[in-house]
């Protein structure tokens, strides 16, 4: 472009000496345009690789930030699972606690004959009242202080329960265990124990226990638990059953129309042992009831006038 500018710059004026003059001087500034196009170009083209250089590290950094947020997240995720387990395992210990406590409950009610209705283990307990201003909702600490509260109360509340069963069951034994009561439900006191008139002979004779008459086939019961040991036809007696029981009472169950038990059984209080009949040595329908304590008779009425 410079020679054709030059060439038609000479034409114009005419001489050689003219045209080189001119020509520099059209060419210096076009060489320093130029090259402050190259310095502005070069400049542009390094401030935008820096910017991409710095978008770079912002881009890197971000991710870095995002990675390490991530990773605090995964681990107080982690970490709030652990407490849930933590709680639940918690909540499910309570719940046993709570099922022991229920079935023991059951059981001192029955122990202590009390009302099932009364006091009903399997219902929710009934609870009420106006509606209370919210103040907010527990946080994960105080449900589990408040859980091992619970727990401690109910492991507290347990052991005397417990302490309780132990008591009740051990009245429960000693009532079973203990001579009270008359042998059957219905009848009368025909003979007492003691000295009286022989019935068949009509002498004077020592009578070893009392006599209850009633209806024929009435049930003849226990009057405490213990062992059968005898069960048996014995002259005299007729049909006779023999009860062990502790602290060395014995007791006798005689002319009985039949015997419902066999030796070595184990009677409850209250059991029917016999039916009342008039077997053996007997005017009529009645049971002969004897006690003996470590082998001697005793006079039964202290223990058929027991509660």
């Amino acid at each position: 472009m410079n020679i054709i500018l030059l060439s038609s710059f000479c034409k114009k004026k005419g001489s050689i000496d003219i045209c080189v003059p001119g020509a520099i001087a059209w060419l210096v500034p076009g060489v320093a345009l130029f090259s402050a196009l190259l310095l502005w170009a070069g400049y542009e083209l390094g401030g935008w690789q820096a910017e991409q250089g710095r978008a770079a590290a912002a881009s890197a950094e971000m991710r870095q930030f995002l990675e390490r947020e991530r990773q605090q997240l995964a681990a107080a995720k982690a970490e709030q699972q652990a407490h849930l387990d933590a709680l639940a395992l918690r909540v499910a210990k309570l719940q046993a606690h709570l099922m022991r406590l229920d079935a023991l409950g059951e059981r001192l009610v029955s122990l202590g004959k009390l009302d099932g209705s009364e006091f009903d283990f399997s219902a929710e307990p009934a609870q009420g009242g106006a509606e209370a201003e919210i103040a907010g909702s527990l946080g994960a600490r105080e449900i589990a202080d408040s859980l091992h509260k619970i727990d401690r109360l109910l492991a507290d509340r347990e052991e005397k329960l417990r302490m309780l069963e132990a008591q009740l069951a051990n009245r429960e034994l000693i009532r079973e265990t203990s001579l009270s009561g008359r042998p059957v439900e219905k009848g009368w006191i025909s003979s007492l124990f003691g000295r009286r008139t022989d019935p068949v002979t009509g002498k004077k004779a020592y009578h070893h226990g009392i006599d209850f008459a009633g209806k024929e086939g009435e049930p003849v019961h226990a009057v405490a638990a213990g062992v059968v040991v005898r069960s048996e036809v014995e002259r005299g007696y007729g049909n006779v059953v023999e009860v062990r029981h502790p602290d060395g009472y014995t007791t006798i169950y005689a002319h009985n129309k039949k015997n419902l038990v066999s030796k070595g059984d184990v009677v409850a209080k209250g059991q029917v042992i016999a039916l009342l009949g008039s077997t053996g040595r007997s005017t009529g329908p009645h049971v002969h009831f004897e006690v003996h304590r470590q082998g001697k008779l005793v006079d039964p009425r202290r223990y058929i006038r027991a509660p």
